[in-house]
């Protein structure tokens, strides 16, 4: 909750009375790799993302193609899961209000670039990832942008840095072990060029000999400095497994025809029934779904806290709220019996989770203006519901408890300036990783922060100005404080008013 500050300072005053505020700001920000200090909890451990396409979990009537997963004939294993008291659903949670990222994030692409770094960039194609169809993402990568010709005819290139945050690159910059298993990768050129046939070998899950490898379902494939990393094929999942040594964070992604993307060309027979059209390529993904959540489930990686994240990329028919995206957890840590939550989500929150759960800062890439949410709010990963409500209480590390309370002004005997010293409080339990910002919102008109490092271009309010809060080492730790000096300009001698909120994201891209 943020309060806020509304005192009168006069330039004729050197020193006014001393005035505490406090305002609050929960905003999730971790140390890599720290544990919970609270006894007795225990928190998520290693993470694997199962990626699924174009379903929704519910949609309005007459609604027929695609059929929704929700009480689907051809998915009985996934509705197993999400059925009280059905053995399948002993450790399972499920989501009956998960939405599309935004008006018009489609087609499939757009939704597992947002998976990986918060938005799509306003990129709405499938196309494989290359200059020309503007969807090469990348992080820190020099491109050249213009050049001049100087008086002696020499050349002078101009060059931009492009600082994308990403997950994948997150997770490396914090020494956090990941791994992306990509079924049919191993068929295609490189793990950028989709690949699909009719003469693979044959399939281990639906018998058939066709292959269909796609990029656009690959999330860190399409950002340039990690795509080519830690890639395997999917055969390659079962031997980690079996060995201990998957990664910490782990995207798995089926083929075409095992996502319930598209449908064998003779169909698929499911527990005696044969199914055509689209139902085949759901009953495929539902037998995959069946055949390798129990491998899984049997590792010492889940069996240790790990967690299943089954996940669909969009929804089909309309963006309103009449239509969801399933999601389905899978862990011991789950409130279990197929526990269903009506917490509003998007795939912001997963994103928003991860970032809790490895401790990494909250990516805060841009949204398109026209992308809002159904109800017109943006889809920002640092306003996000987590995906906490369904897990037992302190699964997903618990957000910082950051205060902030405000000394007196002072004002110089002579000139328009009026200086404030504001401390910022870690009052929580785990550390918070920088960076961390202090943003003035609803500053008094005609009072200027002389000091301010620019306006707020993420987090609404938008606008406010913001200063960079230095905690040691990069870390402000549980019961530590910091200090930063605020420089006002005040010509008309105003009472000085704003609302502090502290960010640890960076407000402006």
């Amino acid at each position: 909750m943020n309060t806020k500050t509304n005192t009168y300072c006069s330039k004729n005053s050197l020193h006014k009375s001393m005035l505490v505020g406090a305002a609050g700001a929960l905003l999730a920000a971790q140390l890599a790799n720290a544990n919970d200090v609270r006894p007795g909890v225990q928190q998520v451990g290693d993470v694997f993302v199962i990626l699924m396409e174009n379903h929704n979990f519910t949609q309005p009537n007459p609604l027929s193609s695609p059929q929704q997963i929700f009480g689907n004939a051809a998915a009985p294993y996934i509705n197993s899961l999400i059925t009280p008291g059905n053995p399948n659903a002993a450790q399972v949670s499920y989501s009956t209000a998960y939405f599309n990222a935004g008006i018009g994030v489609h087609p499939s692409e757009p939704n597992y670039v947002w998976a990986e770094a918060g938005t799509d960039f306003g990129f709405h194609s499938d196309a494989d990832p290359n200059p020309v169809n503007g969807n090469t993402f990348y992080y820190d990568s020099s491109q050249p942008m213009s050049q001049l010709t100087g008086p002696d005819r020499s050349t002078v290139v101009f060059w931009h840095r492009n600082h994308t945050p990403h997950l994948t690159r997150e997770l490396n910059e914090a020494g956090i072990p990941w791994k992306n298993y990509q079924e049919d990768v191993q068929l295609s050129l490189s793990p950028t060029n989709s690949a699909s046939g009719t003469n693979g070998p044959v399939n281990a899950y639906n018998g058939s000999t066709q292959y269909n490898y796609a990029v656009k379902h690959n999330p860190a494939g399409l950002f340039g400095d990690t795509a080519l990393e830690n890639v395997y094929p999917l055969a390659q999942l079962f031997s980690d497994l079996n060995n201990n040594t998957v990664g910490r964070f782990n995207w798995i992604t089926p083929d075409q025809y095992n996502d319930a993307h598209s449908s064998l060309n003779a169909g698929f027979t499911y527990q005696g029934v044969h199914y055509t059209g689209d139902q085949s390529a759901v009953a495929a993904a539902d037998n995959f779904l069946s055949m390798v959540l129990p491998q899984i489930m049997a590792s010492k990686a889940y069996q240790d806290n790990g967690v299943i994240v089954i996940w669909w990329d969009e929804t089909e028919g309309a963006d309103t709220g009449g239509y969801t995206v399933p999601e389905i957890i899978i862990s011991p840590l789950a409130k279990g019996n197929a526990y269903a939550s009506s917490v509003s989500l998007t795939h912001s929150s997963d994103l928003n989770t991860w970032d809790e759960v490895f401790g990494l800062p909250l990516v805060n890439n841009p949204i398109a203006a026209n992308e809002t949410n159904f109800d017109g709010t943006f889809n920002n990963v640092a306003t996000a519901n987590d995906l906490s409500d369904m897990f037992v209480p302190g699964a997903i590390p618990s957000s910082a408890n950051l205060s902030v309370s405000e000394g007196g002004f002072i004002a110089e005997s002579t000139g328009n300036y009026v200086h404030q010293t504001v401390r910022i409080t870690n009052n929580g339990n785990r550390p918070v990783v920088g960076p961390i910002f202090l943003a003035l919102d609803d500053l008094t008109a005609g009072v200027t922060l002389a000091n301010s490092e620019g306006g707020t271009q993420v987090l609404a309010p938008l606008g406010s100005p913001y200063v960079s809060v230095s905690a040691g080492e990069g870390v402000l730790l549980p019961n530590q404080s910091t200090i930063v000096n605020l420089q006002f300009v005040d010509p008309a001698a105003a009472a000085i008013s704003y609302t502090p909120r502290v960010l640890n994201v960076t407000p402006a891209p």
